[in-house]
Order: C-alpha cells, then structure tokens, then sequence
C-alpha cells in the first residue's frame, strides 16, 4: 500500500488517465483540413462528372437534382443535357434546328398530352405512344396497305391517287424527329352519346407542334386529302407513314412482313411496328360484312405552309 501511494506512482496513474482522455477526444481529419494549402484529387463540384451522371438519369430525375442547389441547377438545365436525354429517350438522331429550347420539347413529350387532350377530348377513348422516327426529306408516303407497292402513286393528285389505290405521295413535310400516337376515338358518324362505334387513328406530328402559337391558338386544324373506301369485308385495319428517301431501306423491310409483329388472326389487339423512318399499325378485325373507311388527314403550319401532322383514321364503313 505505501508502494502504490507514492508520489512516483501517483504521478503515473494521472498520465495514464490524462492520456485515456485525450485518445477518446482524437478523431480521424481528412488530408485537405490538416493541410489547407494542399489540393484534393477529387472535387465533387466538377461540371464534366455531372453532366456524364445526368446522361443516366430520366426526366424527373434530372429536375430533382437542379433543384438541390444552385450549382446544380446551373449544370442540369443547360441545354445539352436535355438534347441527350431527348434523344436517348426516343431513339432517333438529332435535327439539325430546332425552335425551341430541348428541356421545353422534353416537357412537351413527358407529360402525357396528345393531339385529342386539347381539342375534342369529348370523343376521345384511349391512346397509345408508338414511339418517334425521323423524316430525312419532305416527300412521305401514305398507305392504307402495308405492301411494298409496285409504282409509286403520282404525287401531283393526292385526292384521286387515294381514291384510286389507298396510296399516294406526301409533299412538303417538315424534316426533323416525328412523335406516332395510336388514338381510339368514338365514331365521329353520328352525334349520339350511347354510339359504342369506335375509330383508330395513326397520328403522328412534328416534335414541336405542341409549342407552336398556330397550333395553341387553334390557327392550324386538320384537312381532309382524301379517303379510301373497301366495299367488302376485311380481316384488318392497318396504315402506314413512310420517308420515301428510305423506302428501300433494310429497316423498312421489317414494317411489310406483317407476320414478323401483326399478331394472329384470333388477336385482335392493335400493333404497331416503328423503324427510324417508318411507321405502321394494323389491327385484326372480327368477321364482317361492312367494308373499310379510311379517311386521310394533314395539318399545315399556315395554308401553304409544312405539313406538321398526318392522321390515318379508319372505321368500318
């Protein structure tokens, strides 16, 4: 006992708790606190890294992130950024102008509106998003059959090549990426409220007409061209829209092999097939003595202007 209590083990036991006390305080500093004059090899603020991290995020993602902070929302929202997800989202090449700003187009894409939400929602029943192509020239083709037609249809008489074949040739259409809806809508014979017929309707509409004035303020509307009856009964209602500059193309080859994406005969579910510069529906039919009305539509960006949307709308006659 007087060994412990002298004053040379006293003084041991005080270091040992003093030194107890200072570990416990201790705690880990990382390189750049200890030395601020030294430089990080990595720095979270890098505008580079964020933009390659943004080229995975969706839409909704993207927003979230710009409104962290301000950093953020200055890299985020910076137009590139939206190109590429535009572009990655549908699958198309980029245009070569645009009018209006890619977070707007985006916007514009993402929110669930089609031609029928804005005007005659009355009659509308559903919608399907087919997906986007691209007109590469100004000359479409408009077919109500899905086969590789012989000679192409003059295109100088739209009216009467329709009349004649189903067929004809499109001119003036805007270039750039294209949007192709697939709408069913009540039938717009008769005006009755307990009328259960329906029509299908291949819709499809530059990328930028929902931005436009002439569309928001309803300056632009759509014009019959043409129709198409068949006065006997048919297995299938079917459309397509084609760039004629790739009519030949490999891709285009698949939209004409109906057995590749059509479906059995017993299904009798719409399909639809899309190819960069192509786009088709068909839809099985039940067994019926009506015939096939196909009526064709445009709508102009002004009356001699672009053509900026085309409808194919089929009903039986």
């Amino acid at each position: 006992m007087e060994e412990e209590s002298s004053p040379r083990n006293i003084e041991k036991m005080k270091m040992r708790k003093r030194l107890r006390r200072e570990s416990t305080i201790c705690s880990c500093k990382s390189p750049s606190l200890q030395n601020q004059n030294s430089r990080c090899s990595f720095n979270w603020y890098e505008v580079d890294l964020w933009t390659e991290v943004a080229k995975f995020l969706d839409g909704k993602s993207l927003v979230k992130l710009a409104a962290t902070c301000r950093w953020f929302h200055s890299v985020i929202m910076h137009d590139s950024v939206w190109k590429f997800a535009c572009l990655r989202d549908l699958q198309v090449p980029a245009p070569c102008h645009v009018a209006f700003k890619w977070i707007k187009l985006y916007g514009s894409l993402a929110d669930g509106s089609h031609s029928y939400k804005f005007r005659d929602n009355e009659k509308h029943i559903d919608w399907m998003r087919i997906g986007a192509f691209f007109f590469d020239s100004q000359v479409a083709l408009l077919s109500e059959r899905l086969s590789l037609p012989l000679k192409i249809i003059n295109k100088d008489n739209v009216e009467k090549a329709l009349e004649s074949s189903g067929a004809c040739l499109l001119s003036n259409i805007k270039k750039g990426i294209w949007i192709a809806d697939l709408q069913l809508v009540r039938c717009p014979v008769c005006e009755l409220d307990t009328c259960e017929g329906t029509m299908q309707t291949l819709e499809v509409r530059n990328m930028e007409l929902f931005l436009c004035d002439g569309y928001q303020n309803a300056s632009w509307d759509y014009e019959l061209i043409g129709s198409y009856k068949i006065n006997k009964s048919v297995d299938a209602a079917s459309g397509g829209i084609f760039d004629l500059k790739h009519i030949k193309d490999r891709a285009m080859a698949g939209v004409f092999n109906l057995k590749s994406w059509a479906g059995k005969p017993s299904d009798m579910q719409p399909k639809a097939m899309i190819t960069f510069h192509s786009v088709a529906i068909r839809t099985n039919l039940q067994e019926n003595q009506a015939g096939l009305l196909t009526k064709y539509y445009t709508m102009r960006a002004g009356p001699e202007g672009e053509v900026v949307s085309i409808r194919i709308s089929q009903q039986l006659a």
